[in-house]
């Protein structure tokens, strides 16, 4: 049986749900989780992101109200989210297409200040209107008043927790966060997209970005930046116009690391050892 004909029953009910006719199907490079397709259709190209319904139980919807959530603040470019399809043990998320196109001359300014109007976006407390994922992994969203409470409760907490049972020794966890009060400024909740690597934006037909695949919440802005220097990718351009624009509290370049122990620690429980000494030392190094 080919790919196109194991997931026939999602695109006929595409088709049905949708009143339009999916001429041809073309493969795109999806991740670890997903199968991403390219449909030409009778009402334009659309992107699916197919996976096991039985697997990751409400993903597409948790992704869905968060790109929602990312369009509404009018910051930054997200594609518009169209529904999600369960048929057959899959789930899918039927998106518009985005054209890519080259940078523009201005593409890393014009970034840093789209990054900055989307962390402006806020609500009383941190949380997010309901629980989602980040990569394979289940995120909780549960509200806090404040900073350092939401970080540790729902981001540091369930991945000690996880790499616990998986034998995974990390040092004095709790010492680490009871540190935290002493070195994380109380800031406003932030719209930000929570999972802000160089693979997680693609630069669109008009040359700007455009973000994909998040894991959002009212969190920490700080994560964001964090994030998208822990793997590079990022030109320093970005950086200096988001500071011009949204200046962030003392210390954040000492604070850095803090917010990559939660994208490390969700990658040393998603692929292993590779990422233990990552932890461990930062762990080490704040207690």
């Amino acid at each position: 049986m080919s790919v196109n004909e194991t997931y026939q029953p999602l695109f006929k009910l595409i088709e049905e749900k949708n009143d339009l006719k999916i001429n041809n199907i073309n493969q795109l490079s999806g991740g670890d989780i997903n199968i991403v397709f390219l449909l030409n259709t009778s009402e334009g190209k659309k992107v699916i992101k197919i996976n096991s319904a039985q697997r990751f139980p409400g993903m597409f919807e948790a992704e869905m109200e968060g790109m929602k959530a990312l369009k509404a603040a009018k910051a930054i470019d997200v594609p518009k989210m169209i529904d999600v399809y369960t048929e057959a043990g899959y789930s899918c998320l039927l998106m518009d297409y985005r054209e890519t196109g080259p940078k523009s001359s201005n593409f890393w300014t014009n970034f840093g200040k789209q990054i900055a109007d989307l962390h402006r976006n806020t609500q009383p407390k941190f949380g997010f209107s309901e629980d989602n994922y980040i990569g394979s992994l289940p995120q909780q969203n549960k509200e806090h008043e404040n900073i350092i409470d939401f970080y540790i409760k729902e981001r540091l907490q369930p991945q000690f927790k996880l790499a616990k049972e998986q034998g995974y020794s990390l040092g004095d966890t709790n010492k680490f966060c009871s540190e935290l009060y002493n070195i994380i400024p109380q800031e406003k909740p932030a719209l930000i997209h929570g999972d802000l690597w160089n693979g997680n934006y693609l630069v669109n037909a008009q040359g700007n970005p455009c973000l994909i695949d998040p894991a959002v919440a009212y969190a920490p802005r700080e994560m964001d930046l964090s994030m998208m220097k822990l793997f590079g990718g990022f030109d320093a351009e970005l950086f200096n116009t988001y500071s011009e624009e949204f200046p962030l509290e003392k210390g954040f370049e000492n604070r850095i690391s803090i917010w990559q122990l939660y994208y490390l620690l969700v990658h040393l429980n998603l692929f292993g050892t590779g990422y233990l000494g990552s932890c461990k030392n930062i762990i080490e190094r704040y207690t």
